[in-house]
């Protein structure tokens, strides 16, 4: 599988090189700031456990950033060490009224998951069937092979959903 495809068609690649950021940029990879998971951060070379948890948990808490100074300065690191990864992300705003809902899939009703897009009422009563015979899921990865779903569904879905 070449390293398009494999960029292509998982949403978790871990990025190992700016050759690999251009790449990703090059098919439209984009990671929303403001929406992005703790997954989604360590997609990107440089990022740790750490400072992924620190943006996501700043996130929740209402912190907007609105380019590549407002992360370094979140981190606490010079803009440079960031500024190659700028292809790759995206900064939107969203106010609260607007912020896309999400649902917790261990715990989402049929009619919660209805009203995430992309979200048939058939998947949706497919997604607790399997929650409720096989257990939980655990991460989108997982989420995607137990529901045979394709890479772009879950490109569609995977900032909606929480694990």
């Amino acid at each position: 599988m070449s390293l398009r495809s494999r960029i292509k068609e998982d949403p978790y690649y871990r990025f190992k090189s700016r050759f690999e950021i251009d790449v990703a940029a090059d098919l439209g990879v984009q990671i929303d700031v403001n929406q992005a998971s703790v997954d989604d951060w360590l997609r990107l070379p440089g990022i740790s456990i750490h400072q992924a948890r620190q943006l996501v948990t700043l996130s929740k808490a209402g912190v907007a950033f609105y380019s590549i100074s407002d992360l370094a300065a979140a981190l606490n690191m010079p803009m440079s060490r960031l500024q190659w990864l700028a292809s790759v992300l995206s900064f939107q705003y969203y106010d609260r009224a607007t912020a896309l809902p999400s649902v917790k899939l261990d715990r989402a009703t049929i009619d919660e998951l209805v009203q995430i897009p992309e979200i048939t009422p058939e998947l949706a009563t497919e997604i607790v069937t399997h929650r409720d015979r096989d257990g939980k899921f655990t991460d989108l990865v997982n989420f995607q092979q137990r529901l045979g779903l394709s890479g772009e569904t879950i490109g569609k879905l995977m900032h909606y959903l929480q694990f």
